[in-house]
């Protein structure tokens, strides 16, 4: 009997995100969680910006995460799915960058958002770190 995969919580996040090597948590300018290698963010908390808004209300967004990508093609196959959670915004034109809304992190299985932070990681740390966690964690 299969088992079917267990939908991503917030704490997920936090949880994926602290547990990759050479891991800092900062906290930003109003208290919202980053999460860096080397110095380099590769995830983090927005805090409420004019370009995230609910198209039906306007009103903004308080739950936006940032979640880097290796490229913009990879950015184009997680945003161009009317079904995914992640967007992005004209602000984000050009960088390599999702984002997703706290509230439709369930959306995902864990292993999906797992996967995507990870790679968020690998974009993001030292070509010594990356080679180093990759072959310790072969591709299944």
């Amino acid at each position: 009997m299969a088992t079917v995969p267990r939908r991503a919580r917030l704490a997920d996040v936090h949880e994926v995100a602290s547990g990759m090597p050479h891991v800092a948590r900062v906290d930003g300018p109003h208290g919202n969680p980053i999460y860096q290698v080397g110095g380099k963010s590769f995830v983090f908390f927005r805090n409420a910006r004019l370009d995230a808004v609910d198209p039906e209300t306007s009103e903004r967004y308080t739950d936006v995460i940032v979640l880097w990508v290796p490229s913009e093609s990879d950015k184009q196959a997680l945003v161009q799915d009317p079904d995914s959670p992640f967007f992005t915004t004209p602000h984000f034109d050009g960088h390599p960058s999702v984002l997703v809304r706290g509230s439709r992190i369930g959306e995902l299985s864990r292993q999906e958002l797992t996967e995507v932070i990870q790679d968020a990681w690998l974009a993001r740390a030292s070509r010594k770190r990356a080679t180093d966690w990759l072959a310790a964690h072969p591709p299944r």
